[in-house]
């Protein structure tokens, strides 16, 4: 596991190295966006992270007991490991990484409004959205679930650039790991419904 995430994190630092200028312009710009339902919105949203994405795998679990469900049961082993999987790596590159958060790097130039203690490449909180939305996109292909995934996912990202507490690379690469952790669990998901539900 250590090699994986030394390799993707030798492919990643060149974007972290060299976007420093556009990464602190962007993440200035947007964590000047001011205004009471602007503060109020982006706080929510970043706050809602974690107990939308984990509330809703556990959700599901629940109801496929409830009902007897195992197909749901089954949707919600695969939303739930692809946002755990998404969870893990972003953890595991934070430390390889181990960015400055831009507060930290660029006090006078953005404002926290609030606080983390870990590195800040990737985005952990992006991750673990794109990693639900996309794994729910996947499962229940129809544009009323498409479309207020995609829209939470991607306000999650906004929103920890409008704290401060993320430039734009962060969040993009938090995306799409979140993305490719719920594509790649398809594929682990066959085999694990296959070892413990015997299909």
């Amino acid at each position: 596991m250590k090699k994986y995430l030394f390799l993707i994190g030798l492919v990643l630092f060149p974007l972290v190295l060299f976007a420093q200028n556009w990464d602190i312009n962007a993440t200035h710009k947007v964590n000047s966006w001011d205004g009471h339902f602007v503060r109020n919105y982006n706080k929510f949203i970043s706050k809602s992270e974690p107990y939308v994405a984990v509330g809703i795998p556990v959700a599901m679990a629940l109801a496929s007991w409830a009902k007897h469900d195992k197909s749901l049961l089954k949707d919600a082993l695969y939303v739930g490991t692809s946002v755990a999987g998404a969870f893990v790596l972003t953890y595991g590159m934070k430390y390889m990484v181990d960015r400055q958060r831009p507060y930290e790097r660029w006090p006078d130039r953005v404002h926290p409004y609030s606080y983390e203690d870990s590195p800040s490449f990737p985005s952990s909180h992006t991750a673990t959205a794109f990693a639900l939305a996309t794994s729910l996109s996947i499962k229940y292909p129809k544009w009323y679930v498409i479309a207020p995934s995609a829209l939470w996912a991607c306000s999650v990202g906004v929103s920890r650039l409008n704290e401060g507490v993320h430039y734009p690379s962060d969040v993009l690469a938090g995306a799409a790991i979140g993305a490719g952790c719920a594509v790649l669990n398809v594929y682990v998901n066959r085999w694990l419904n296959r070892w413990l539900f015997g299909d």
